[in-house]
């Protein structure tokens, strides 16, 4: 059974307030790296997953997409073989073992992404 525990320690409100007081150069360096990434991958051609031009993303993910899941797999074996630390998207809602029993319809679409995404490395460079 899926439980959630909201409370926050105070050790956890003090490291919130610390990073928050950065959040403005964290945001500024997600983007730099996302506009890195999305020049490098476009050489590439790869397709890097941006922002739409009606918004402002915090590139709290970065994530590029492939033309089919032999692409995903051979790049995921050989970023992570070189020691880059790089994940498929995750687990569509409806697969996992505790949603199993819960009506879902047909996510065709959804399941094409979730074979064809790769999340690249996004963390804040200090």
């Amino acid at each position: 059974m899926v439980g959630y525990n909201y409370r926050l320690p105070n050790l956890n409100a003090a490291l919130a307030c610390a990073q928050l007081e950065q959040l403005d150069n964290f945001l500024l360096n997600k983007r730099e790296l996302s506009f890195f990434y999305m020049d490098r991958f476009k050489q590439l051609g790869i397709p890097y997953i941006s922002e739409i031009s009606e918004a402002k993303s915090n590139y709290w993910l970065m994530a590029i997409k492939f033309e089919n899941q032999f692409q995903k797999n051979e790049f995921l074996k050989f970023s992570n073989d070189n020691l880059i630390m790089t994940r498929p998207i995750w687990r569509l809602m409806n697969k996992l073992v505790m949603n199993k029993d819960f009506f879902s319809t047909s996510l065709v679409n959804s399941e094409i992404l979730e074979s064809t995404i790769v999340n690249i490395p996004s963390s804040v460079r200090l």
